[in-house]
């Protein structure tokens, strides 16, 4: 008799075969799948499913499958309710889980449905268990175990066999322990802040977001963002440094809204931290950002540029141009845009000394540093250094990204150099023109950050959809 797992009363055992490894670009040629009750199966399903692509050679001599086998079989559609209902409930389970989950995962989500479980590893549950053995894929475990199987690499027989891997782990004397741990991504239910239970935890979705942590009495105490808000999330609780429990001891609540694209999270996120103003946030932000610049006229009416080291009381008040990471890096660029527009750098701190500046002996600069240039001309200068520093961007355009659903895309609009706001719309909108995307804008006000975040994106993303106007 198995010993009972008291932690879940349903385990969905699946196994996929595909047309390659990649989730966002295979597809699903077989599926099966068995339930378990922590003591026995209770259900079986197995199904070939039609890619709609061919399936290449070297895949179908791994798995035995052809493309005469697929072609009158179900598409993923047509078996996507049975997948549902079968796993209601239920720990997904597979052998090397990120696989499997993530191609189901991805099935759903061209359906436009969300598919979220709880996850369980027996790659990493086995080794756990049984520590010492040369290898922990699926065919070494089988004949380790001596576990009888028909057709290796069909999805039901692997199913099946990583079902009995499944037991053999239950017979083990600890093996509720690790269970938990796993399925719980090593976090522990006395880790949690008293009004935060592990069910809330795994409601979390598995997708690109912003999340938001709140005290008890309803205030923001910190906002993130990541790719996977669950995963993200869970991260904050398990970490044990003195900056982690003090975020821990103050969460009560937490929400989250899906923003589908990544860009989208950062932009989102800026802004929220921005409005809230949550003290965590402000904690990390000056300690990854601890320089700033800034500009303000002086008591004789000179445009200056001035880099001062961050904190709450500094920053008040302040026309603050952009954060850096380190003074050299704050110091180049003042350097940089004085050199470029005909700035002193005397009157921009760089330079301490009595009497003109450096540039003023070598007739490179016009003598503001003693008042031989007066005020007026040279802050002509000035303003459009500074405009410079907060407007990235000499073209108008529209970066299209991914949206929250499959037929949803996010709109980034950039007009007049400056990042203007973010939208949500569907390809139909994208075809009528810029003034119709430009409908779905949400806007907000101009920040040199979030020029920054779109920046950033486009150097690193060369290949992103741009409509210009």
């Amino acid at each position: 008799m198995l010993k009972r797992s008291k932690l879940v009363k349903k385990y969905a055992i699946i196994d996929i075969e595909t047309t390659g490894g990649m989730a966002k670009r295979d597809k699903i040629t077989e599926i099966g799948i068995v339930i378990h009750d922590g003591e026995k199966i209770t259900d079986k399903f197995e199904s070939l499913i039609n890619p709609g692509r061919s399936i290449p050679p070297n895949i179908t001599r791994i798995t035995g499958i052809t493309d005469e086998m697929v072609a009158d079989a179900p598409h993923f559609y047509e078996i996507a309710k049975k997948i549902v209902e079968m796993t209601e409930g239920a720990i997904f389970v597979a052998h090397n889980v990120r696989f499997d989950y993530t191609f189901i995962k991805e099935a759903f989500k061209d359906l436009g449905y969300t598919f979220s479980k709880r996850q369980l590893d027996t790659v990493r549950l086995a080794r756990k268990t049984f520590p010492g053995l040369k290898s922990y894929s699926l065919g070494n475990l089988i004949k380790h175990f001596n576990i009888k199987v028909n057709a290796r690499h069909r999805a039901l027989e692997d199913a099946v066999a990583t079902t009995e891997l499944l037991e053999l782990i239950f017979a083990k004397e600890d093996s509720e322990d690790n269970i938990k741990m796993y399925i719980n991504h090593g976090l522990r239910e006395s880790q949690l802040p008293k009004s935060i239970t592990m069910e809330r935890l795994h409601e979390l979705p598995e997708e690109c977001g912003v999340y938001y942590f709140y005290n008890e009495y309803g205030k923001v105490v910190y906002i993130g963002k990541s790719i996977n808000i669950k995963k993200r999330v869970v991260q904050h609780f398990v970490k044990t440094t003195k900056k982690a429990e003090n975020m821990q001891r103050q969460v009560h609540s937490i929400d989250f809204e899906l923003t589908g694209s990544e860009l989208i999270s950062l932009l989102h996120e800026s802004r929220e931290i921005k409005i809230h103003q949550p003290e965590i946030n402000k904690i990390q932000k000056n300690a990854h950002f601890p320089y700033f610049i800034h500009h303000f006229k002086d008591e004789l009416g000179y445009t200056r540029l001035r880099i001062e080291k961050t904190s709450k009381k500094r920053r008040l008040n302040k026309e603050i141009l952009s954060d850096y990471s380190s003074l050299a890096g704050a110091k180049s660029h003042v350097k940089n845009i004085s050199k470029e527009f005909g700035l002193c750098l005397k009157l921009n701190d760089l330079e301490t000394n009595d009497g003109p500046c450096f540039d003023y002996k070598i007739h490179n600069c016009l003598g503001a540093c003693i008042l031989e240039e007066d005020c007026e001309s040279y802050n002509e200068r000035a303003d459009l250094a500074i405009l410079h520093m907060s407007r990235l961007f000499k073209d108008n355009f529209i970066l299209i990204e991914q949206g929250r659903t499959k037929d949803e895309h996010s709109v980034i609009l950039v007009e007049d150099g400056y990042y203007r706001g973010f939208g949500y719309a569907t390809s139909e909108d994208l075809n009528q023109g810029v003034e119709e995307i430009k409908e779905t804008i949400k806007y907000v006000e101009e920040n040199p950050e979030t020029n920054n975040i779109v920046r950033n994106h486009i150097l690193d993303h060369p290949q992103s959809k741009i409509i210009s106007f």
